[in-house]
């Protein structure tokens, strides 16, 4: 599993746009870190940083205990990104049955998170006929499935009505106290003293106390 992450020196350049530039960071197990900052601060990039999905354009980051391993250290990964990644035809519970197979998990796994992100009837339903809010459970749900020692979300109370957000709050509590290392996106008020979280600000991509 991983214990922690390490950011070291980080910057990625799009083109000639830097979107982080010279970011160090560390994510430790059983803590929840809030990602803040406006707009174009480099938040997603960051947590896309943290998931293998973009490498950096200089420095490096260390998924401990894999090092600077990507590929070993995607399988223990869960990541909840703008996109529910989910096939719009299938069902919620068709979609969820796909990433119990895909990590070779019993179905009774599927049974316990279907109740404890309290999937109704809806979720028998195609994902394209769901609410953003429905969807949003789905993905959740998806992320959570494999026990990832690694939950990156972002922006996660999208589309969710005010039960929805307890809820997530509860969880994500729950998989840090699991012994998860959490990184959040949000830009809900209160979302930090609720989750308990660490903050870590970014301002033109870089920290805010180097920004400012």
């Amino acid at each position: 599993m991983i214990e922690r992450v390490e950011v070291q020196r980080v910057s990625r350049i799009y083109g000639a746009t830097p979107a982080l530039r010279g970011v160090s960071a560390s994510f430790a197990r059983g803590t929840i870190t809030l990602i803040e900052g406006p707009n174009g601060s480099g938040k997603s990039t960051l947590l896309g940083l943290l998931s293998t999905a973009i490498r950096p354009s200089s420095g490096t980051v260390c998924w401990h205990p894999y090092g600077e391993a990507p590929e070993q250290a995607r399988a223990h990964i869960g990541w909840l990104g703008h996109e529910a990644l989910v096939y719009p035809d299938l069902s919620g519970l068709e979609n969820l049955a796909w990433v119990t197979q895909l990590h070779g998990l019993p179905p009774s796994s599927l049974e316990a998170m279907a109740e404890r992100l309290r999937l109704g009837a809806f979720a028998r339903r195609p994902v394209r006929t769901m609410s953003r809010g429905q969807r949003q459970r789905i993905a959740i749900a998806r992320a959570l499935l494999p026990s990832p020692s690694l939950l990156l979300l972002d922006e996660p109370t999208t589309g969710l009505d005010r039960e929805g957000v307890e809820l997530l709050v509860r969880i994500t509590r729950e998989e840090a106290d699991r012994g998860a290392v959490v990184a959040v996106i949000a830009h809900d008020p209160g979302l930090r003293e609720q989750l308990g979280a660490l903050p870590l600000r970014l301002h033109r991509g870089q920290l805010a106390s180097e920004s400012s």
